[in-house]
């Protein structure tokens, strides 16, 4: 179980920007209950849905940015609980590329590999673990899409969705699941202690030229579509 609880190089908890920012919210004086909940709502929220220039940044840099993916909001999510005691763990996938459709448009569609590394977070709780990974989406852009498409009721695949339940997803963490992407899903890695060990086994499959088109070109571009929905 200390496994679920240790400090990693991607797992930064001992930053002082990271303490600090529990300190402020005193999330650990919150029952377990509370901590989960206030972690979740905040790295749900106040960290946008945007993306990183690599999946393996540490959580600080997640938290000055401000922004993150699944990959790496699910990183600086663990960080957290691990800093407050709560022990929890990644579970990695791959999800089909459609599922990024309308954030990638054109070229960077084209170029994207059609398996994408993905994860979410377990937590352990009362006994149980969870699977978390409706904490993906912020609320805000969340909203602004389901009104983009106010006529799909029910599956919806596409600006980082994937789930059977459009307009009513479960994202909000009351002692269950929650999903976002789950649907999108189309390989299982399993599970593992930390996502330091997750991305030394598995990267998303992209060549160097690639890598450099991603992170000078396409996620700026991704990124500004993003916006331009939340907006």
């Amino acid at each position: 179980m200390n496994k679920y609880l240790q400090e990693t190089k991607m797992l930064n908890f001992s930053n002082k920007t990271i303490q600090s920012l529990i300190e402020k919210n005193q999330w650990v004086n919150d029952d377990e209950f509370q901590k989960i909940k206030n972690i979740y709502d905040f790295v749900r929220n106040d960290i946008a849905f945007g993306y990183s220039i690599d999946d393996t940044i540490p959580a600080s840099m997640v938290l000055k940015d401000g922004y993150g993916q699944c990959n790496t909001k699910g990183t600086l999510f663990m960080a957290l609980l691990r800093a407050v005691g709560i022990p929890c763990r990644i579970h990695g996938f791959t999800i089909d590329k459609k599922l990024q459709k309308g954030a990638m448009t054109g070229l960077i569609y084209k170029l994207a590999p059609q398996s994408i590394i993905h994860s979410w977070v377990e937590i352990q709780y009362n006994g149980n673990w969870y699977n978390l990974e409706g904490f993906i989406l912020d609320n805000e852009y969340l909203k602004k899409l389901q009104k983009k498409f106010p006529n799909t009721q029910s599956s919806f695949c596409g600006y980082g969705v994937a789930t059977d339940n459009f307009h009513n997803p479960q994202v909000e963490w009351n002692v269950n699941d929650t999903y976002i992407q789950k649907e999108g899903i189309n390989c299982d890695f399993g599970i593992f202690y930390s996502p330091d060990e997750f991305f030394e086994k598995y990267q998303q499959r992209l060549s160097p030229l690639k890598i450099w088109f991603y992170r000078n070109i396409g996620r700026k571009l991704m990124n500004r579509n993003v916006k331009k929905i939340r907006a």
